[in-house]
């Protein structure tokens, strides 16, 4: 409680975890070298009562009524293509163009943090008409690599582009759902220098992030 040190486990998903988190872990370690950080990138919720993680960064609100949790930032999700698929396959210049095109999408057995993420499907068709994808995926980190690979279109989290920075927005004027991201931990650590400084350590990078 005195300093941060000590181990600190933290849980978070496969595609915020590998393009958000990690690439800031350095600053954190350097800042406080006594935590032990391990991450974890998984898409089950783990049990911080049990102790699986110390704390999570969900991208849904957490079902156990003993956790503490922070709003740390808003997802929006938007339309991107890399330069060598619109090169081949052409820039759609609107909705209905969505035909025309490969799209790729979450797969059956996916479970995405809300609902409708494969919502390119129905955007410009009329009711009832479902485009077929080009490929389906079961989490959105692969769909960005697939994205960034040309294989398609896709809709994906804005803070992917932000960071990589290699991908052209497609039809700006299409919005998909939002998705909200908690910082999250059990009470019993609220005291925990550990859980403190990684929270202000997060809420400074996330507003440099112009979340």
């Amino acid at each position: 409680k005195a300093q941060p040190e000590g181990p600190l486990k933290i849980t978070t998903t496969v595609g915020f975890g590998s393009v958000w988190l990690t690439p800031r872990i350095k600053e954190f370690m350097d800042l406080y070298p006594e935590i032990n950080v391990t991450i974890l990138l998984v898409y089950d919720d783990l049990d911080l009562a049990m102790r699986e993680a110390d704390v999570a960064i969900r991208l849904t609100p957490p079902r156990q009524p003993d956790l503490i949790q922070r709003h740390l930032m808003t997802l929006n999700y938007n339309v991107f293509a890399s330069p060598g698929y619109l090169k081949k396959w052409g820039m759609p210049k609107k909705a209905e163009d969505l035909d025309a095109h490969r799209l790729i999408v979450y797969g059956e057995d996916a479970r995405p943090p809300v609902e409708n993420l494969n919502w390119l499907l129905t955007e410009g068709t009329p009711k009832g008409v479902v485009r077929k994808p080009a490929l389906q995926v079961s989490n959105i980190y692969g769909i960005f690599r697939a994205v960034q690979s040309g294989v398609g279109i896709a809709a994906l989290p804005d803070y992917m582009n932000r960071e990589v920075g290699n991908l052209i927005e497609v039809l700006p004027e299409l919005r998909g759902p939002s998705v909200e991201v908690y910082f999250v931990y059990p009470e019993e650590l609220r005291e925990s220098k550990r859980i403190v400084v990684l929270r202000d350590f997060l809420l400074k990078e996330i507003k440099a992030s112009s979340f």
